[in-house]
C-alpha cells in the first residue's frame, strides 16, 4: 500500500526536477485523509503554493454543470431524453459540417436526428475540420469567452459516436434557460453553497485573486514562463465545460457527493437513484475517453491524450466511467 509519505516524496521530486512549479494533492473517502502542497504557485514571485491556492478547475467543471442539469431533471423541468432544442431554439437549428466547397466555404446539412446524449459536437482543438471552419470563417471558439463560440456545426450526426465536446457548454445554457439563473448563480445557490464550497466560482473576489495560481508554459529551453491571465469584466457566457476556480479542499467536497449517494455532511443535492443513473454508461460500445488533437497547417494547440490508457471507458451523465477493474485499485464502476 502506498502511504502518504511516499506520495509526498513523489510530489516533492516532481517539483525539484522542474516537472511542475508547484503541486498539491488531496485524497478522501468518508473524510480527507491526505493533503500536501509543495513548490510555488508563481515562478515570477516565488509565492509558495498552498492548499488555499486558487486554481482553474478547467474540465472538472463538466461534472458540476451536469449535476446542476440533473437537479432540473429531478424537478421535472426537462425530461432526461427530451431534445434540449425544445428549450434552446438555436440548438434546434444546428446543422452538420459536411465538408468544404470549392471556394473553401463550409458545406452544411441538417442532422439525421436531434442532439441528445451523444450530440455530434466537438471542440475545434480536437477536430481538424471544425478548426478549419473556425479559421476560414474567422469565428470565435468557446475558449474566446464569446457566446458566438457555441454557434458551431456538428461534426457528426447525433448518436453516431462519442466526442469530447462543447455539448456540456450547451448543457450550461440549458441550466440557465430552465432556471432563469446564470451558471455562476444557480450552482452557488443549489449545489456549491449547500455543499460548503464557498470558495468555488467563475468570478474571483479580491481575496481569491491574491491566492491565484499562475498559468505556466514551457520555453524552448524547458524553463517556465508565467502566462498573464485576465478575467473578462463581462464574459459573454459562463462555460459549462470550464472557467471556475477553486482551491483543492473546496473542490474535494464535490467528488465525495456520489460516495454519499448524493449528499455530503447532511446536505443532499441529488437523490440516490439519480446518482445511480448518472453513473451509468450512456455511450454504449462507442470508444470514449481518447482524444486526438487537431493539427491543420501545423496549428496544434493540445496533444493527443487518453484518460485511462488501455482500459475500457464509457461516459455517464456527469463524467467519464471506468468499465473494468484496475490493478491499482480503481473499481469497474462509478464516476471517474
Amino acid at each position: 500500500m502506498v502511504v502518504a509519505g511516499e506520495v509526498d516524496q513523489v510530489l516533492i521530486g516532481g517539483v525539484e526536477a522542474g516537472a511542475v512549479p508547484g503541486v498539491f494533492a488531496l485524497a478522501a473517502d468518508g473524510g480527507v485523509f491526505h493533503a500536501g502542497a509543495f513548490g510555488v504557485r508563481d515562478v515570477d514571485i516565488a509565492a509558495p503554493i498552498g492548499l488555499d491556492t486558487m486554481v482553474s478547475i478547467a474540465f472538472m467543471t463538466r461534472a458540476v454543470t451536469s449535476v446542476a442539469a440533473m437537479q432540473l431533471v429531478e424537478r421535472g423541468r426537462i425530461g432526461l431524453d427530451e431534445p434540449p432544442g425544445a428549450h434552446l431554439p438555436e440548438l434546434a437549428a444546428v446543422q452538420v459540417l459536411n465538408g468544404f466547397d470549392a471556394t473553401g466555404a463550409p458545406s452544411l446539412r441538417p442532422p439525421c436526428r436531434s442532439p441528445t446524449h451523444t450530440s455530434g459536437f466537438a471542440y475545434a482543438w480536437s477536430d481538424g475540420r471544425l478548426l478549419c471552419r473556425h479559421v476560414s470563417t474567422d469565428t470565435p471558439t468557446v475558449e474566446d469567452g464569446k457566446r458566438a463560440g457555441l454557434l458551431v456545426p456538428l461534426v457528426a450526426d447525433p448518436g453516431e459516436r462519442w466526442a469530447y465536446s462543447i455539448a456540456i457548454d450547451w448543457a450550461g445554457q440549458l441550466v440557465k434557460r430552465l432556471s432563469g439563473r446564470s451558471l455562476e448563480d444557480y450552482p452557488r445557490e443549489h449545489l456549491l453553497g449547500p455543499l460548503g464550497m464557498h470558495d468555488t466560482g467563475f468570478i474571483l473576489r479580491p481575496n481569491q485573486l491574491r491566492r491565484l495560481g499562475a498559468l505556466h508554459r514551457r520555453r524552448p529551453d524547458g524553463s517556465l514562463l508565467v502566462v498573464p491571465s485576465e478575467q473578462p469584466a463581462n464574459p459573454g457566457f459562463f462555460e459549462g465545460g470550464g472557467g471556475p476556480y477553486s482551491p483543492g479542499p473546496d473542490y474535494l467536497r464535490y467528488p465525495r457527493v456520489p460516495l454519499g449517494g448524493g449528499q455530503l455532511d447532511g446536505a443532499r443535492v441529488l437523490r440516490t437513484e439519480t446518482v445511480a443513473e448518472t453513473g451509468t454508461n450512456q455511450t454504449g460500445d462507442f470508444p470514449a475517453g481518447v482524444v486526438t488533437a487537431a493539427d491543420p497547417d501545423g496549428w496544434r494547440t493540445v496533444v493527443d491524450f487518453d484518460y485511462r490508457p488501455g482500459l475500457a471507458k464509457g461516459w455517464g451523465l456527469a463524467a467519464l466511467l471506468n468499465l473494468e477493474q484496475v490493478p491499482t485499485g480503481r473499481a469497474a464502476a462509478g464516476w471517474s
